[in-house]
């Protein structure tokens, strides 16, 4: 053959495989996690593997075992061109057709050929990785596996597997195919949980061997290098788990004077670690491919050969990889469309609910509205509404104190804007008093500078999960103590598991970031419309204003002029008058200053509103003895105590304005009060924390008058609004209080009242920073 023909003339001396392979060490699964698996620099001893250098297409690196497969040692094979090996007719396809395609991180198969002095059969593999030219050649062992008649059997299965009514039992189908392909005797569909463990979803299995259908296993058991590799090369084979590894010649890669990484190589050696793993459970060949959903490893197709080593030929193997990656591409649709009902009453409440936050004044009241059934959108057990003013609940929840503390270690522990888990107890142990309503717990955070939260439920749901082996006990020591192996025993292990809810479902999550989406839309838009409102407003209220100052300015003139003319009337023709003409025309004076009272007090308001000039600044403790000032006269006349507990030394405002509260909540305390000792006191309370978290220091007016029934403490502080009768408790014009509170509001501040009928009244206000309270306590 002029393959062998080729190789005739080079030097068939040089060291065997057996010469050069590793020693077999032990190792320690304490370094598993760091086990550099995928530059391990020897491959397994059924194939030789060439690097070769571009474009000279000469050999720098070769297994030690090519004089087993080919007959000519490895010092004969490095430095030569490869047309050596492959003879003039091979070499031009290889050139012509191989070469040119991209064989980046992506092998490809080549069709088998004979070489060396043996005239085995083999089968071939190229890829190009970091810059390497790296060709396996794989040893047909069995030449007879190739009979089978791929394409129609793909043809079959494929239409078979599209036919699978949900995702288990596509699984199921996918493992039945893959072992019919490759004739292993046991065939798994496996598939990663959230935790990193797995479970067996599909199998199939030849007569007489263990069923491993429902077992988990825990993530030990793959570690996270392996599953990194996974996610790369989507095949992993090893022929036969006994067999010893062969060496790379030389060991560095003399182009990149580092390991050659072989993270896409069939031929790769198996981690001495994972050989040891299969051994325990009694498998003789293994063969491993990856199933990829949305670019993550969703679950593996496992299959082990417990008779004896097991090569499968390329064609069985693409077939098997073709099965794997239609898997990987059907079950996204066949894992959605076993959820789709759940899916479209997700999306069509979501709906209903933006009509609902639309409508309301917030989201929150839309949200929480009967109509909108807002506990039972999601599969939960209850959800609440936590903010600055507290939390709402609606169904099954904790109490209100526990989810605060939640919402603490939130703000410390929530990186993203939703957080999801079904144990909240692994994430925090404080939290597993609540296990019965809150095992689980998904939340949505709104905002950053001030978080608010949804917060959605899960109760537990005990379960008992059957494990092979106990997982617990993953590694195991040697008889020495000293060495940690994989384990062992893989009897039934079966564990109750509590403390966990149903999971979340990847449907529901991306549910909550629609709704988070919507509700930061409404909220934008209620914002521009609450601005544009607030311009009207303004401009409304300025236009009022204007009018009410000059409508009152311009009434004050006829008014007086009805006043003076009945007063004429009075003193010149007093005589011409009887008696009840001479009282309506008293009547007509009394009711004309009584209307310049209420215009001249709707004038002041109206001021209230407009720019005036600044005014020096004063304490409060001299506001309060100015406005004393005003109201001497009736405090000596009433005998009415001011009681001022301590100096109310806690800032400086703008004289006049602060003066007038004081001034008219004294009057009022003084006027109405009926008791024979009647007292009013002046103080204030530290500064705390109110409803808008800004800490302020709070004032307060108290008396023991009549005090004000609570239906109309918000009553009093409509102008003209009297609850009295006119001349009751020395009448008045009602605009006091008015006037009170909008001075206040103009400050910043609040004003609100605490009141027992029949024992007194506490007036309590705020003055904000706009123009309010200016330095600190002094």
């Amino acid at each position: 053959m002029r393959h062998n023909a080729a190789l005739s003339h080079i030097d068939a001396g040089g060291t065997t495989s057996a010469d050069l392979s590793l020693p077999q060490q032990k190792m320690d699964l304490t370094a598993c996690d760091t086990e550099p698996i995928h530059i391990p620099g020897s491959i397994q001893p059924h194939g030789v593997l060439l690097v070769i250098k571009e474009p000279e297409l000469t050999v720098v690196q070769v297994s030690a075992n090519t004089s087993e497969h080919f007959g000519v040692g490895p010092e004969a094979l490095l430095g030569q061109r490869i047309d050596l090996l492959l003879g003039e007719k091979e070499m031009n396809l290889f050139q012509a057709e191989v070469l040119p395609q991209d064989l980046e991180a992506a092998p490809q198969y080549l069709p088998p050929i004979p070489l060396g002095s043996n005239g085995r059969i083999f089968e071939r593999i190229i890829h190009r990785y970091q810059g390497q030219l790296i060709l396996e050649f794989e040893w047909m062992m069995d030449t007879a596996a190739t009979s089978m008649q791929h394409s129609g059997a793909m043809k079959l299965a494929l239409a078979r597997l599209q036919r699978a009514p949900n995702s288990r039992e596509f699984c199921q189908m996918a493992a039945e195919e893959v072992r019919r392909f490759t004739g292993f005797e046991h065939v798994m569909v496996y598939k990663f949980l959230d935790d990193g463990a797995g479970v067996v979803i599909g199998e199939a299995l030849s007569s007489g061997v263990e069923s491993y259908l429902g077992l988990h296993y825990p993530a030990a058991d793959i570690p996270q290098q392996a599953r990194a590799l996974y996610l790369k090369s989507w095949l992993r084979f090893k022929v036969d788990v006994a067999d010893y590894s062969v060496p790379l010649v030389p060991h560095l890669n003399p182009i990149s004077n580092a390991p050659l990484d072989l993270s896409y190589s069939v031929l790769r050696a198996m981690s001495p670690i994972h050989t040891e793993y299969l051994k325990n459970i009694g498998a003789k060949a293994t063969m491993s491919l990856s199933i990829i959903r949305e670019g993550k490893l969703w679950g593996l197709i496992a299959c082990h050969h417990r008779s004896g080593s097991k090569y499968v030929p390329h064609n069985n193997r693409m077939s098997a990889e073709i099965l794997a990656h239609m898997l990987s591409l059907q079950m996204t649709a066949k894992e959605d469309g076993e959820i789709h009902d759940y899916v479209l009453r997700l999306k069509t409440a979501q709906l209903a609910l933006v009509e609902m936050m639309s409508a309301a004044a917030d989201y929150k009241e839309g949200l929480l509205s009967a109509a909108a059934d807002f506990v039972n959108w999601l599969n939960a057990g209850g959800v609440a509404f936590c903010d600055k003013y507290g939390v709402q609940s609606l169904g099954t929840t904790p109490d209100a104190s526990w989810i605060a503390d939640l919402t603490a270690w939130l703000a410390k522990n929530m990186t993203e804007e939703i957080y999801a888990t079904d144990s909240l107890s692994r994430s925090c142990a404080a939290f597993s008093d609540c296990s019965a309503t809150a095992a689980g717990l998904l939340a949505l955070r709104l905002g950053d500078s001030e978080p608010r939260y949804i917060l959605w439920f899960r109760p537990e749901k005990a379960q008992a999960v059957h494990w092979a082996g106990d997982p617990s006990k993953s590694v195991e020591a040697e008889d020495s103590g000293v060495r940690l192996t994989p384990r062992k025993s893989f009897a039934l292990w079966v564990e109750q598991v509590k403390g966990r809810s149903v999971p979340w479902l990847a449907c529901e999550l991306e549910a909550v970031r629609s709704l988070r989406c919507s509700i930061y839309e409404i909220m934008a838009r209620k914002a521009d419309e609450i601005a544009r409102l607030n311009v009207e407003l303004e401009r409304s209220n300025i236009e009022l204003d204007s009018f009410t100052y000059v409508a009152s300015h311009d009434l004050k003139e006829p008014l007086r002029g009805i006043h003076n003319y009945a007063h004429f009337l009075l003193e010149d023709h007093a005589d011409k008058l009887d008696e009840q003409g001479i009282d309506k025309l008293k009547t007509l004076t009394k009711l004309t200053l009584r209307m310049e009272t209420l215009i001249d007090s709707l004038l002041h308001y109206s001021r209230l509103g407009r720019n005036e000039l600044e005014e020096d600044e004063v304490t409060i403790q001299t506001a309060i003895e100015n406005a004393l000032e005003m109201v001497a006269y009736r405090i000596i006349e009433s005998g009415v105590e001011i009681r001022i507990p301590r100096p109310v030394n806690v800032g400086r405002v703008r004289p006049s304005r602060i003066s007038e509260v004081f001034t008219n909540l004294l009057t009022n305390a003084i006027k109405y009060n009926d008791k024979a000792q009647k007292w009013v006191e002046i103080g204030y309370i530290e500064s705390r924390a109110l409803a808008n978290e800004h800490a302020q220091t709070v004032f307060y007016v108290r008396d023991n008058g009549i005090g004000i029934a609570e239906e109309y403490h918000q009553h009093i502080f409509q102008i003209f609004r009297r609850l009295h009768g006119r001349d009751e408790y020395g009448g008045g014009s009602g605009a006091g209080l008015t006037i009170v509170r909008r001075i206040i509001e103009q400050q910043g501040g609040q004003i609100w009242l605490e009141s027992t009928p029949g024992q007194g009244t506490t007036f309590y206000f705020t003055l904000g920073p706009e123009g309010g309270i200016v330095g600190g306590v002094k």
